[in-house]
């Protein structure tokens, strides 16, 4: 098999950035991303360039990476525009691997942007609109009925105020947790909690403000049980990530570690009973990474998983391995997945308190664990990491997120 190398990463930080456009946040991310290793735009031989909204908020339609990549001055080489809901900016991470894998290159880089924060009110309602597109829209709310109905019989405040459709389908798929396994309204509050703990230590993060469990359940209720504490907020950023093979990173001249991707796998929704754990999208992806790598759950030191609500963290943990199904909830109570835990997730501060600018996520959360492994985190380093594994998902398909990426991370040396 091909040698990945992560050679250069960086994210610019997440949160309201009025000035910016998608090419002024393209154009710091790579810039960022090639000084990181000391390479130029010269290097790049090919790049995947992942956004979700610019089309339906500026009407740039096609060639978006084109256009802003070449304000990043990289042009003249392959470019391939990639859109998988959340799960885009892993996409791109994956298309990338597999163009190094094919031989067709050396070098070549995935970069993610969103802009999502807007002053204006009707640019705004179409940012909380383009979220019905992560689902089948000729199916209308029948995903969602279907949802509501595996947790019917757990109820609480319905809340009130904006939110995004998935908001309420986290709610569903939270209430259907609890109806199977118990799961708990402070548990969820206990994985906002630490997260924003977390964040703390984390200039890049929209918030950046501890909570306690307590302060986390008295926000601002919204579908029960999720308040507005344990939800992603939407985000302006950009994260980019340059990887090469053997033979590339020859050509670099970069002094920091490498970083080496053991495993890369995509995949997509399939049509399963709700129990049927085993053949849930994120649990396919993992096993396959598993296996690719040659490791398991308890051979990773820290995680970065998709966590828009809180719940996303507690029912990865379960899918991932790290602890069996239902036992999500305890192992946050057990304080297994904080900073100096058995297993810690989300040191960055998860989606949670970083935010969520959908094209940018997935190498955002790759930009955190190369980090941990190159040792390079401050104070929210985790102890001795080596090998790091990261969970995207997105859309909905059906009972489950429509795509999802699992990637298996390792410091080399």
């Amino acid at each position: 098999m091909t040698t990945i190398h992560v050679a250069g990463v960086a994210m610019t930080k997440f949160g309201p950035n009025p000035g910016a456009t998608v090419k002024s946040l393209t154009a710091e991310a790579v810039a960022a991303c090639l000084a990181d290793v000391g390479a130029t735009p010269d290097d790049v031989q090919a790049a995947y360039f992942s956004n979700t909204l610019q089309g339906l908020l500026e009407s740039q339609l096609s060639i978006p990476g084109q256009i802003a990549l070449r304000h990043a001055g990289v042009e003249g080489v392959p470019i391939v525009n990639v859109e998988n809901a959340c799960a885009s900016g892993s996409t791109a991470l994956w298309l990338a691997c597999q163009h190094l894998r094919s031989g067709a290159t050396e070098i070549v880089l995935a970069v993610g942007v969103e802009k999502m924060v807007f002053d204006g009110e009707a640019q705004r309602a179409t940012v909380m609109r383009a979220f019905e597109g992560g689902m089948d829209v000729s199916a209308g709310d029948e995903a969602l009925n279907d949802l509501l109905r595996l947790g019917a019989g757990v109820d609480g405040p319905s809340g009130d105020g904006h939110r995004t459709r998935f908001m309420d389908i986290y709610a569903a798929l939270c209430r259907a947790h609890m109806a199977r396994f118990g799961t708990t309204q402070r548990q969820l509050a206990i994985v906002a909690a630490k997260n924003h703990d977390h964040s703390v230590h984390n200039e890049k993060c929209h918030f950046r403000k501890a909570m306690t469990v307590d302060e986390v359940l008295a926000s601002r209720p919204l579908g029960f049980p999720l308040t507005v504490a344990m939800c992603s907020p939407l985000s302006d950023g950009a994260a980019a990530v340059l990887l090469c093979t053997d033979a590339g990173l020859k050509k670099l001249q970069g002094q920091t570690p490498s970083i080496l991707i053991k495993a890369c796998e995509l995949t997509s929704a399939a049509t399963r009973d709700f129990a049927d754990f085993e053949a849930h999208v994120a649990r396919r992806a993992a096993l396959t990474a598993y296996d690719r790598a040659g490791l398991g759950p308890d051979d990773i030191d820290v995680a970065e998983v998709h966590d828009a609500a809180a719940f996303g963290e507690i029912f990865m943990t379960e899918l991932l391995g790290f602890c069996a199904m239902g036992d999500g909830g305890p192992l946050a109570e057990r304080g297994e997945t904080r900073i100096g835990g058995r297993i810690p997730v989300n040191p960055s501060g998860g989606l949670e308190s970083k935010g969520h600018p959908i094209g940018a996520t997935g190498l955002g959360q790759i930009y955190e664990l190369t980090q941990q492994l190159r040792g390079t985190a401050g104070a929210r380093q985790v102890s001795g990491a080596r090998t790091a594994l990261q969970e995207n998902s997105g859309g909905l398909l059906g009972i489950e997120e429509g795509a999802a990426v699992v990637t298996i991370l390792q410091r080399q040396y």
